[in-house]
């Protein structure tokens, strides 16, 4: 049975394919005769075999004459069938041979048929062994094997699971990032074996894409030896394996963030950008990836990413409902985004976003723990937690400023009719005159800056302008009695307001025209 799996693969280079085997409580004229030329018909009778075992012979086609050499041969075996449980015997070499019969000179043992054949696989499979009959080098040793990699893996789980289905898994975490992580022909998932039968590479049905850094083994003995990459995308046995490999990784990485903290900010230095990727792609699994989450934040402004969303809720202030974020193209651009501004004010920790997945990441993460995620440049902010109190004073104080900044505001919106949605006073702003936000429920600006330069077709929607009603231009241009003058400072702040969102300007030397013109009082 073992030996069906590649009999097809046999018929592609052979015109003719002959199995005698033996088995185990046979006699010797009750061994099988098995022969097939490969089109659709065999012959199969009893026949006279003197010992034990199987013997395949492949008639070999002339054009597959490379087949024949000894290396090649050798080469297949190791690869295929390493980690069959039985022994797969070859003739040795000239060379092998010259050298057995140069030791039997000095033995008294008289040469046998069996001295000129050697064992050619290693007729173990390590991770079908007791967990404690397996020595760390040979973890290590089998990690190098199947992943190609000069490095020792970060850590690994091996778990063998009865029941209602019984197979194994052996699951690497590499400590380093293949070439590939990122490649559109990247490869991705577990090596299969069938009764510890080798069945492909990279079965990436075994795997979501978020784990694609995830190197192992899977060794099953619920499954056919004839399956096929068709057959395990609709198949319940391989659907009930990839739910147990994702749990056992999740907890393995689990366990590393909370009992070896140095070793998870390795794996996240790594593999983070990848991990991000889990809330959108594994909607099921969504609460257990969200803790593993590191990101940068304002509370120690550094590009390091190791808070995690439990850092950050132990810091909030009782008063303090959602966890804020911000988004940008950079960590520079994020940490000095003019949004902030109230916030840093105030002391309230906001998390720096720069990663190109941490757009998908936050559309589909929307709470951690009943706090929701909001970001800082969309809709208004009620900053909770701030130095003072809302009172009738300064309602009345901000009606009043309203009210002063009427016109200015309808002004500039006629000014920039078809560039934005509205133009609106905000306390948002301390040191800025102008930012740019999102309505609540429309795309923000960085995710459609980014799907812009993808050439990616989206639904468009108009920012908002705010202004910041203390800053010294806006009263500036407040009291500024020249019309053209004044459309002219409108299209410079809205402009700026565009470029601290890192949104590309669409005339960008019609920009530096205007704003000298008005640095010289033209």
């Amino acid at each position: 049975g073992q030996f069906g799996v590649g009999f097809y693969s046999a018929f592609v280079v052979a015109d003719r394919v002959i199995v005698k085997t033996r088995r185990a409580g046979m006699n010797a004229d009750q061994g099988v005769h098995w022969e097939s030329t490969g089109e659709g018909e065999y012959i199969i009778k009893h026949m006279e075999c003197a010992k034990r075992g199987t013997e395949v012979i492949l008639h070999i086609r002339q054009e597959n004459e490379e087949f024949l050499d000894d290396y090649r041969l050798r080469h297949i075996i190791a690869k295929y069938s390493d980690h069959i449980m039985l022994p797969i015997l070859m003739k040795k070499t000239d060379l092998q041979i010259a050298q057995s019969e140069e030791e039997l000179q000095t033995s008294e043992t008289a040469p046998t048929k069996e001295a000129d054949e050697e064992v050619v696989n290693r007729a173990t499979a390590l991770w079908t062994l007791p967990k404690n009959k397996i020595k760390e080098e040979e973890y290590v040793a089998l990690y190098k094997h199947i992943s190609h990699d000069f490095e020792g893996p970060l850590v690994w789980s091996h778990n063998k699971v009865e029941g209602k289905l019984d197979y194994t898994m052996l699951l690497y975490i590499p400590s380093r990032a293949p070439f590939d992580l990122f490649g559109r022909d990247k490869r991705q998932g577990l090596k299969l074996y069938v009764r510890r039968v080798f069945i492909m590479d990279d079965a990436e049905q075994l795997l979501p894409g978020y784990l694609r850094f995830v190197r192992g083994i899977v060794d099953s003995n619920d499954l056919p030896l004839n399956v096929s990459r068709e057959i395990l995308q609709n198949n319940q046995v391989i659907d009930s394996i990839r739910a147990a490999c994702v749990k056992r990784i999740l907890d393995l990485l689990d366990n590393l963030a909370k009992d070896e903290a140095e070793k998870y900010t390795s794996f996240w230095t790594v593999f983070g950008q990848v991990l991000k990727e889990g809330p959108y792609e594994d909607f099921a699994n969504k609460d257990r990836i969200a803790p593993l989450l590191r990101f940068a934040s304002t509370h120690n402004d550094t590009e390091v990413q190791n808070v995690s969303l439990q850092d950050y809720v132990s810091r909030m202030p009782e008063s303090q409902k959602k966890i804020y974020y911000v988004t940008a193209d950079t960590f520079n651009a994020a940490k000095n985004s003019p949004h902030l501004e109230i916030f840093r004010k105030k002391s309230i920790e906001v998390l720096l976003l720069s990663d190109r997945v941490d757009e998908w990441l936050v559309g589909h993460l929307t709470e951690f723990e009943g706090k929701s995620l909001q970001s800082v440049a969309k809709g208004d902010i009620d900053v909770g937690g701030g130095e003072t109190e809302n009172n009738a004073e300064q309602e009345s104080s901000a009606h009043q400023k309203q009210a002063d900044f009427e016109s200015l505001l309808s002004q500039a919106k006629t000014i920039l009719a078809g560039k934005v949605k509205e133009v609106r006073l905000t306390d948002r702003l301390t040191d800025s005159p102008v930012c740019l936000v999102s309505d609540e429920q429309d795309l923000s600006i960085h995710l459609q800056n980014m799907l812009k330069s993808a050439g990616q077709d989206f639904p468009t929607s108009l920012p908002i302008l705010e202004i910041n009603p203390n800053h010294p231009v806006i009263h500036k241009i407040k009291t500024e009695a020249d019309e053209k003058k004044f459309a002219q400072w409108v299209w410079v702040l809205f402009d700026q307001a565009q470029l601290t969102q890192g949104v590309a300007l669409e005339d960008p030397a019609y920009f530096v025209k205007r704003l000298n013109k008005l640095l010289i009082g033209g």
